[in-house]
């Protein structure tokens, strides 16, 4: 898996101002609407964009909390509050369940049972010459969203993607193609970070939401 690569530390220390914008949920509630309709001069307007939930809604999107919210969910399944600590950290080094080490196997069970870590896959990977990184990565459900690394003197940053499509409808872009499909969850956003990181190599300081 990908946390093989990953170093004994997490790849993301302290990812609290990361939370701040992305696990407040303001960008992908957690609601069940209906996903939105391609774009068209039609349905152009400045209405509200309806999130949806693509992921078994049986299970928990743990990589979507926060640490308080994560810790509240493993004391909620009858665990001790420390076991949110272990996984938390293991989270931030892209580690699925099967490779938390200090986790005793009945808890591996339960999580697989009641939660899932959806990650991403590299379906492509592009370099410039002047070190510059755009990532197509593929989503657990199958869509496709890009990122960017850029390297600079000051640091590296990722520009990272916060939904899948876009309604804009500029002739030149792609990616409004076939319209905005839906809002990514914070755990998605936060893949696009860390696998970053750990295919590149690099520790990433900045980061741009598109």
């Amino acid at each position: 898996g990908w946390a093989k690569k990953a170093s004994t530390a997490p790849i993301i220390a302290d990812i609290s101002s990361f939370f701040s914008v992305i696990g407040d949920k303001n960008i992908a509630p957690k609601k069940d609407f209906p996903p939105q309709e391609p774009f068209s001069k039609k349905n152009s307007s400045s209405e509200p964009i309806n999130p949806v939930m693509i992921i078994d809604m049986e299970k928990t999107d743990i990589l979507s909390m926060n640490k308080e919210e994560l810790t509240a969910y493993i004391v909620s399944l009858g665990e001790p509050k420390f076991r949110a600590t272990q996984i938390w950290g293991w989270l931030l080094k892209g580690a699925d369940f099967s490779e938390m080490k200090n986790l005793p196997a009945a808890l591996k069970t339960k999580l697989s049972e009641n939660a899932f870590v959806a990650t991403a896959k590299i379906a492509r990977k592009l370099v410039s010459k002047d070190g510059t990184i755009k990532y197509l990565y593929e989503l657990h459900d199958g869509e496709k969203i890009e990122s960017v690394l850029m390297r600079y003197k000051h640091g590296n940053t990722i520009c990272i993607s916060t939904q899948v499509g876009c309604r804009m409808g500029c002739a030149f872009c792609a990616s409004t193609l076939g319209g905005l499909v839906r809002n990514m969850e914070p755990g998605e956003m936060l893949d696009e970070v860390l696998f970053t990181e750990l295919d590149s190599g690099l520790k990433i300081s900045n980061i741009v939401l598109m």
